[in-house]
């Protein structure tokens, strides 16, 4: 059992489905010369070579472009949009023409592509580099969507995503780059659509995804001091959604929180609240409460934004107070 930082997981991941399919390969900005803005790709240059791990000009079209084309055609890219935020300069590919070729063509063509992206705030870098975009990924059909919160998960969700026939928008949080975890060694192949209980609990269900899943941890283990057991899902998979273990914890707890970085409106808590009424009305002892980011673009001011995002304070204060 190794211990890998966030960062060393993706460069890991991406490496591991490399070696074992000579149909993957690599595209972005800086992500070849330099490992990556964020040194998460570092020593696949060298380890690939140039023909399968590409810089490219800075363009999100041209980026998404190519490596549609390259999946249509047989090989299975995997392309690096530098800060989740750019997809809006190419959604229009991702969003019509990647989500839907499959569909349209009856699965005559089919597009096994990964579109990697550094998601979400915490880091200072302004209101057009911080967003958290997991739900406008989620809100098109034909698209999957994933977002790691440790790095075991980091490879093997991605391996997932590298096998799996559609496009899949793979979300990996910035703040959590410099983080580490234990990963097993030899190759790693998770599975999209399943969520994982990472602390059990009885009393009520937390929902988290991403960076507010150790938020969420680490909220549930203030709470378990003042006697009050939380059970903490890590959501991992929003497309396909995992509703099986997430509605059996609230039905067993009968509480849901959900912890979410995206802004209010319209976020991915939404639906799995929804979700939630519907099927567990009568499991349920209370409210369910959205804990979220409000719906405003991020300030770069460290206090600002610190109040803007959920905290491990905000997630304890509300559900102390809720619980009441």
């Amino acid at each position: 059992m190794a211990e890998l930082t966030y960062r060393e997981a993706v460069a890991r991941g991406i490496a591991q489905e490399m070696e074992r399919d000579p149909s993957v390969y690599f595209i972005g900005e800086d992500v070849a010369a330099a490992g990556g803005v964020f040194k998460s790709t570092g020593g696949l240059l060298d380890r690939f070579g140039p023909r399968r791990v590409r810089d490219t000009p800075i363009s999100e079209e041209a980026i998404i472009g190519a490596a549609m084309g390259a999946a249509m055609t047989g090989l299975r890219p995997i392309a690096e949009i530098m800060f989740s935020d750019f997809l809006a300069t190419c959604w229009d590919i991702v969003a019509n023409q990647i989500a839907k070729t499959r569909y349209m063509t009856d699965g005559q063509l089919s597009i096994p592509l990964v579109i990697r992206t550094a998601n979400g705030g915490g880091m200072r870098f302004g209101a057009q580099h911080s967003q958290s975009v997991e739900n406008w990924a989620m809100a098109v059909p034909g698209l999957k969507v994933v977002a790691p919160s440790a790095p075991a998960d980091v490879i093997g969700l991605l391996a997932a995503s590298v096998r799996d026939p559609d496009p899949v928008v793979f979300f990996e949080h910035k703040a959590l780059y410099p983080t580490k975890g234990e990963v097993p060694e030899g190759d790693l192949v998770d599975e999209l659509g399943v969520a994982k209980v990472v602390r059990s609990g009885e009393d009520l269900t937390i929902a988290a995804l991403a960076a507010m899943v150790p938020r969420a941890l680490e909220a549930a283990e203030r709470l378990a001091a003042e006697g009050v057991s939380a059970e903490v899902v890590d959501v991992r998979s929003l497309v396909p959604l995992d509703t099986r273990t997430i509605l059996s914890s609230v039905s067993r707890t009968s509480r849901l929180f959900t912890v979410e970085e995206n802004p209010r409106l319209c976020g991915w808590g939404a639906e799995i609240t929804s979700l939630a009424a519907e099927e567990c009305f009568w499991d349920l002892d209370g409210p369910i409460v959205r804990i979220t980011t409000p719906h405003v673009p991020l300030p770069a001011a460290a206090g600002l934004e610190d109040l803007t995002i959920p905290s491990t304070n905000r997630i304890v204060e509300t559900i102390r107070k809720e619980s009441r």
